[in-house]
């Protein structure tokens, strides 16, 4: 009897998913195996893409909608040439919507006119062409901050500044949403929650704005928002706890919704230096997120309000007041026996700027951070500051990025308390040599994404062959329906090559690894 070829892959599939097993948790090594620590198999690659101002992406207000998702492919291509796996947009810069929100008017830099609709949904278009090229989407929202000047009445008269004009404060040339007012950490939460319900991002991003940068010579007025909420707390104190309310109210709804979706922060790095606080960090900066910002960022690791922190060390290896060397194992030290992942960012800024130290005018100087990392298995991976810094590649620091570090591709890391089993193992199809390389097909389901392997040679494989990603090949979006592929363009003619394919849930739980297809390319 002659079977309809969506039967036959049901029956393969059936198969394979008897005979194979989930597998143990992403990233585990068997006890065994010494994976290579310049090969990590689990690491997060990522650049911040800008919106405010228009510092990255849109490269101006007003571009056609053909353009605006044009420059943002090619922002997107790139980081894939690069070896990157995330990208991290901002799509909330100023109190206004990179989707049609129905919470805040459309953003100014989109089409250089707040509220005006800039002919299709950019959210939409960002995450689709991220997950189409296998990349993590980490949706940037800024939470507090309204305007880049103090000029309320340049915002549409329906912006729920002009509607609550109580809950502004001017300070410092710009407008700013007031944190101590309930209503206001509400609107906020629900703002974002809009994007989080209604698009597929995989996780949700703060940078390092909470109350302000101090600006001398000037107080930010929160007096009459004190007097009604603050008790008897001291000013300082009732303001973290604002900012601590943020964080855990937003924390728990993202997880209430959608538990796969991360949150993280992007903090300034010194937390409290060590004259102020003994636990603080060996720095002498003088800013400090705790008493500045208000922004108690170890509190939120410790109480696992977030999934990662990625402190902003941006500086060099040396550096006297805050040595990147001296930063790093103080904050491995502080997600130390947490679920919370601990990423860097990275100064790309400072690159060959000539205000900058020397060490900035070196252009290894990224590079041995990255290898500093290494030695501190608390890191798990970097994200730089920002995509047009990444672009121009000043004193060729990224190509030295790329070569002594991304030569083999990763995974972005599972989030500690999304760690569980990994789908089933999938079933190899076929492979065939094609004009761009050897292609392999394989048959899946309930998985969000593949690791493709590859070893020299026709041979048996050893569990600790995939213990890093020295044999990974690839990695590649699953399609709809069950057959897969990925044909890998570095396979050399007439070389004997074993393949194997592994499936990741949308946390990146990892399956066994498939039987091993023997070819010849």
């Amino acid at each position: 009897m002659r079977r309809h070829p969506a039967t036959l892959f049901g029956t393969l599939l059936a198969a394979a998913l008897m005979l194979t097993a989930a597998a143990p948790v992403a990233g585990a090594a068997p006890t065994q195996c010494a994976p290579d620590a310049a090969a990590p198999k689990q690491q997060l690659r990522a650049e911040w893409i800008a919106s405010v101002t228009n510092i990255d992406w849109p490269s101006r207000p007003g571009l056609p909608a053909d353009q605006q998702k044009a420059e943002l492919v090619r922002w997107y291509d790139e980081a894939v040439a690069l070896g990157l796996n995330a990208v991290v947009v901002q799509i909330r810069p100023t109190a206004d919507a990179f989707w049609p929100s129905e919470y805040e008017p459309w953003s100014q830099w989109l089409t250089g006119a707040q509220g005006q609709a800039p002919g299709y949904d950019p959210l939409k278009f960002a995450v689709e062409e991220a997950h189409r090229r296998n990349l993590e989407f980490h949706g940037w929202f800024n939470p507090f901050r309204v305007s880049m000047n103090t000029d309320v009445n340049a915002l549409v008269p329906t912006h729920p500044a002009r509607v609550h004009p109580d809950w502004v404060v001017a300070y410092g040339g710009k407008l700013y949403y007031n944190p101590g007012i309930p209503e206001v950490r509400k609107f906020t939460i629900d703002a974002i929650m809009d994007a989080v319900k209604r698009y597929d991002i995989d996780a949700v991003h703060f940078d390092d704005y909470f109350y302000p940068y101090p600006v001398a010579g000037q107080t930010f007025d929160d007096t009459a928002a004190y007097a009604r909420y603050g008790g008897s707390l001291p000013l300082a104190d009732w303001r973290r706890k604002n900012i601590d309310s943020l964080i855990s109210g937003l924390s728990s709804a993202i997880r209430s919704a959608k538990p796969w979706v991360q949150f993280g922060v992007s903090p300034f790095a010194v937390w409290r230096n060590a004259a102020t606080d003994p636990a603080g960090s060996p720095t002498q900066a003088g800013v400090q997120t705790y008493d500045d910002l208000y922004a108690d960022t170890v509190k939120w690791v410790k109480e696992e309000w977030l999934d990662y922190i990625a402190p902003q060390v941006y500086w060099n290896i040396g550096f006297e007041v805050a040595d990147y060397a001296r930063l790093v194992p103080w904050w491995s030290s502080v997600v130390s026996g947490t679920r919370v992942n601990l990423y860097i960012g990275h100064a790309n800024h400072k690159v060959a700027n000539p205000a900058q130290p020397a060490a900035w005018q070196d252009p290894a100087e990224m590079s041995r951070q990255l290898t500093f990392n290494r030695d501190h298995p608390q890191v798990k991976g970097d994200i730089y500051f920002s995509a047009a810094q990444v672009r121009a590649n000043r004193l060729g620091h990224m190509s030295i990025v790329r070569a002594d570090h991304y030569q083999h591709p990763a995974l972005p890391p599972t989030a500690g308390r999304l760690t569980g089993r990994g789908p089933s193992a999938p079933l190899f199809a076929d492979a065939t040599r094609t004009s761009t390389g050897l292609r392999i097909r394989w048959l899946s389901n309930a998985a969000t994404s593949f690791a493709v392997y590859r070893l020299d040679g026709h041979r048996f494989v050893e569990r600790c062959d995939l213990a890093d990603a020295s044999h990974l090949v690839g990695t590649v979006r699953a399609v709809r329906g069950p057959l897969q592929s990925f044909t890998d363009p570095t396979a050399v003619p007439e070389q004997r090559y074993t393949y194997l394919v592994t499936a990741l849930d949308r946390s990146h739980n990892e399956s066994g690894p498939s039987m091993p297809r023997f070819t010849i390319a």
